[in-house]
């Protein structure tokens, strides 16, 4: 994991999340943490647990990009979890803990992903040499019997002359050239390639049926005859798969999951019961009481192994609007300990987030349109306008925080985004004002609250 200071991960967090500097500050401190427990004495070590944290705040502030931001930022183990699509033991859907199989199958693919960057290289000259023979067609495929097959007999290749290895020798070296000069990558070669179909699964069940007959039921092949640049993709991706150990693959992943893993759980609030004794009330009792055990420390039976959860950050988020904190057990606020409240978003806040984060929106908008010829300007004065409009009509309407930015600039950009384009179309420069974003908008469209005149 990379040993970052608290600064420097706020600093990090700055480049993509505007504002929130308490809550940034709290997942920097968490983060650390994890870093000062691994230098800790063994006997003590596993007596620190993780301070889980409980992001309270609207929707659209930036909760579930911090969390996101923050696993990306030292290649953890990351799942985003909706609280409310899980059901209580007892009933028909997901359960609790397969929450931690998901978060293992993110491992997997981030330990899978490295182990494939250090067999990168050697995967690439094998597939260029298995290219090379396809392309000389030095490989001849002889008839198959099926009880060769069976009985796991591999066919003998015939031996070739003197004369015919040196000439075939010749020709693969003069091809190899050619391949390395990229001439040949739109040559067809034909290759054999494993038969995927879809993955069969039993609903409410975490088996797939597929993979557990996958070692009874031989694999099924079938030949494709594709371009060379399509060719090596797949396999390079065969040759990576099988240079790999995956059964080292697998105890890292799940020691990475135990100590650097983070769940996210959002819409926590909406599991949160208000005072009733019977139905839907119940049911989020029940989801909160099957949490517990997973937040506090339990143990997790994976197809992998066991997968502790003692020591995996937990990140609760939530708006509770309706209900509020103290509407969740007692026992599963008591593992939250950290509590930090995002603001609102202001004026400046918009305008900050449509220039200054590395994905801003106006970036994003220039480039897209940039693609057709079109070059997009906004001063100053239309970016306040389109700042303003998000935080009146957030007001006015349903807060959707920051995810009000896309509506409008769906709406101010729809004319120009639907006549770019075309074989003809000449590059043009387009300067947005204020003047310009109030007649897209409407000026007088976003700023009555109407909900005031209905009975």
């Amino acid at each position: 994991m990379t040993q970052l200071t608290p600064r420097e991960i706020v600093r990090e967090l700055d480049r993509y999340i505007i504002g929130q500097d308490e809550a940034k500050r709290a997942v920097a401190v968490a983060l650390r943490n994890r870093y000062r427990r691994a230098q800790l004495p063994e006997d003590i070590r596993e007596e620190v647990t993780p301070k889980n944290i409980l992001m309270i705040g609207p929707t659209g502030v930036g909760k579930t990009e911090i969390a996101r931001r923050l696993a990306k930022l030292v290649d953890a183990p990351f799942v985003k979890v909706e609280a409310t699509k899980f059901t209580e033991v007892g009933y028909v859907g997901r359960d609790v803990e397969s929450i931690i199989r998901d978060l293992l199958e993110a491992s997997i693919r981030l330990v899978k992903e490295q182990y494939g960057r250090n067999v990168r290289a050697a995967a690439s000259a094998t597939v260029e040499d298995r290219i090379v023979e396809l392309l000389t067609h030095s490989v001849k495929k002889k008839p198959v019997n099926p009880l060769d097959i069976l009985l796991g007999n591999k066919p003998k290749e015939p031996e070739l002359s003197a004369e015919d290895k040196n000439q075939l020798a010749v020709q693969q070296d003069d091809v190899r050239s050619r391949l390395r000069r990229g001439e040949l990558e739109h040559e067809i070669v034909e290759i054999e390639v494993e038969e995927t179909g879809p993955q069969a699964e039993i609903p409410g069940i975490e088996i797939n049926v597929t993979e557990m007959l996958g070692g009874i039921l031989p694999k099924k092949t079938k030949q494709r005859k594709v371009e060379v640049r399509e060719a090596r993709k797949i396999l390079q991706a065969e040759e990576e798969q099988r240079m790999i150990d995956m059964d080292r693959v697998y105890s890292e992943a799940i020691e990475r999951a135990e100590q650097h893993g983070i769940v996210f759980f959002d819409e926590i609030d909406k599991v949160a019961g208000r005072g009733g004794g019977h139905g839907p009330d119940v049911s989020r009792e029940g989801v909160q009481r099957d949490i517990l055990p997973i937040v506090e420390g339990s143990t997790v039976n994976t197809k992998y192994g066991p997968v502790k959860t003692d020591h995996i950050l937990f990140i609760a988020a939530g708006a509770f609007h309706v209900s509020k904190v103290t509407d969740l057990i007692p026992e599963l606020q008591g593992r939250f300990p950290v509590r930090v409240d995002l603001q609102p978003l202001s004026v400046e806040d918009y305008k900050r987030i449509l220039t200054q984060p590395e994905n801003a929106l106006i970036r994003q908008y220039q480039l897209l349109l940039g693609v057709d010829g079109v070059s997009l300007e906004f001063d100053d004065s239309a970016l306040t306008a389109i700042a303003e409009c998000a935080w009146q009509d957030n007001e006015t309407a349903e807060n959707i925080g920051a995810r009000r930015l896309h509506t409008l600039m769906e709406r101010i950009l729809n004319d120009i985004a639907f006549n770019a384009g075309g074989g003809d179309a000449p590059e043009v420069s387009v300067h947005i004002d204020a003047d310009y974003v109030n007649r897209m908008l409407g000026t007088d469209l976003h700023r009555k609250d109407v909900r005031k005149y209905i009975l």
